[in-house]
């Protein structure tokens, strides 16, 4: 990828951070991995191509031209929140997929929409997401490991911090969260 190809990438991911609250690439991952589908699944539920759904994913496309989809993605991330807290069913998730991929719906894709446990606390799953997609948002992977080496003899937790959520496993993060609460 040249320098223009690179800059008109991160200008479309900044795009979609201000009109969707993250880049579409962060969002549509997390729903692949709480939802238990890959991107075909998800291009169809969303009712996407799979080519214009990989397009918003890597920044080489910005917006959600059709209200709808915008609407879908909404759902889903209302159901991915519910499948995490546990009060839907991998079952239950399966119809309400191919109910909300019937849908139709508004233009606004809220960014405020959190999962929530019963109490209105994150779920842990959720919380866990949330700092992978900002450091990876931030750096790639090897960068990450590379910065997590570079700091390990003088600050060994933090570079643990960022081998585990900045290129590790969510299940390996979300343990490393559960054993660091007081």
């Amino acid at each position: 990828m040249d320098a223009a190809q690179q800059e008109a990438t991160a200008r479309a991911r900044e795009l979609q951070r201000t009109w969707y609250g993250e880049p579409l690439g962060a969002l549509f991952r997390r729903l692949i991995d709480d939802l238990g589908l890959n991107q075909a699944r998800l291009a169809g539920v969303l009712g996407l191509s799979a080519p214009m759904l990989s397009q918003l994913m890597s920044g080489q496309r910005a917006k959600i031209g059709n209200p709808a989809v915008v609407q879908r993605v909404q759902l889903l991330q209302d159901l991915a929140g519910q499948v995490a807290d546990g009060s839907v069913s991998a079952a239950e998730a399966t119809q309400r997929m191919d109910e909300i991929k019937k849908s139709q719906g508004g233009s606004v894709l809220s960014n405020t929409t959190q999962s929530t446990t019963s109490s209105g606390a994150p779920t842990v799953k959720r919380v866990v997401r949330e700092i992978q997609s900002l450091l990876r948002s931030v750096a790639a992977a090897g960068d990450i490991i590379d910065a997590a080496e570079t700091l390990a003899p003088t600050h060994p937790e933090l570079a643990e911090f960022l081998r585990v959520y900045g290129a590790g496993r969510t299940s390996d993060a979300v343990a490393h969260y559960q054993a660091h609460q007081s």
